[in-house]
């Protein structure tokens, strides 16, 4: 059996992870089911150590066996610390000394930027910006849910769209103005009468609402105003986090990920709102700073992840 070194990026639709040498090199990637960070709720335990068996089963099939494990968990917090610290125990028989568990924002700061280099939005289904420095240095701004904010983010778009379209209907009768974004978001309802629309936004999963804003971005596409001002409003959004970070931190280049990003309007947005700034648009890969965290390759950032009281 060879040993590695494990990073796991867990999310709630996917996990994805990396196995390194002590050089910090490729030896074995994958991906398997995702689960959340709250363990505190029996069937996300299951999830999470189905994925942690999964990866198991992947690193046994290749002789490869876990001497570190690293792992950024969505929606992770220190009150599940010493829950998640048991599961990967159990699922890869190591020492809790040679486990780091972090959030998954952390995780992709430390794939993006050296600690204290940049502020990070991120925007999917959520919104949330985060600036890690060193000592105790840790400001997060958003991340609130949609019932509260998350601004710009994927259910943020799509709650705004239903909203702009039933405001609509309500005082013309008609959605005549806004009928190519009622065509793509019935597209993906199965229709927009209100009990259709009521059982999608109340009697499921809140994450799924967000999926709705890839109808927005299509309606854009297509020319509606209404969209294109919907999308170009969640931009500004997600610059107002970066300016927030800004106020607190002080300049710093701002990244901007997330599955947010791919919808038209939004990039143009931030851009115009942000010229002459140092802004940046990276393609993350998580799983692989996780697992170079304990080769040596990461040293900064290891004694940030260990020291960092605004972490715990």
């Amino acid at each position: 059996m060879t040993a590695i070194h494990l990073g796991i990026d867990v999310g709630g639709t996917a996990s994805r992870w990396v196995a390194c040498n002590d050089a910090g090199i490729i030896v074995a990637r994958g991906s398997t089911s995702g689960a959340t960070g709250h363990l505190f709720n029996p069937a996300e335990k299951d999830r999470l150590k189905l994925s942690l068996a999964n990866i198991g089963h992947n690193l046994l099939a290749q002789d490869l066996v876990p001497k570190t494990v690293t792992t950024g968990l969505t929606g992770f917090g220190s009150v599940v610390a010493n829950t998640l610290l048991d599961l990967l125990g159990d699922a890869y028989a190591v020492s809790r000394a040679d486990c780091i568990t972090v959030d998954d924002m952390t995780l992709a700061y430390a794939s993006i930027f050296a600690p204290g280099e940049g502020h990070l939005i991120s925007s999917g289904t959520g919104s949330i910006g985060l600036h890690i420095g060193h000592g105790d240095t840790y400001v997060r701004v958003g991340g609130r849910g949609i019932l509260i904010d998350d601004a710009g983010s994927g259910s943020w778009i799509a709650l705004k769209a239903l909203d702009t379209l039933f405001r609509h209907l309500d005082h013309n009768g008609s959605i005549d103005g806004v009928s190519i974004l009622a065509d793509e978001l019935s597209k993906m309802l199965g229709g927009i009468d209100w009990h259709v629309v009521r059982e999608f936004v109340y009697g499921g999963d809140r994450g799924r609402i967000g999926t709705l804003s890839t109808a927005v971005g299509k309606a854009a596409d297509r020319g509606d105003p209404t969209a294109a001002s919907i999308l170009e409003d969640a931009g500004r959004e997600l610059v107002r986090m970066a300016e927030a970070l800004t106020n607190r931190v002080g300049p710093k280049p701002v990244g901007f990920i997330g599955g947010v990003l791919m919808l038209s309007r939004i990039r143009p947005a931030i851009e115009a709102a942000l010229p002459g700034k140092d802004l940046r648009f990276p393609q993350t890969d998580a799983a692989l700073a996780a697992a170079q965290m304990q080769t040596g390759q990461k040293e900064d950032w290891l004694a940030v992840l260990k020291n960092n009281r605004g972490l715990k």
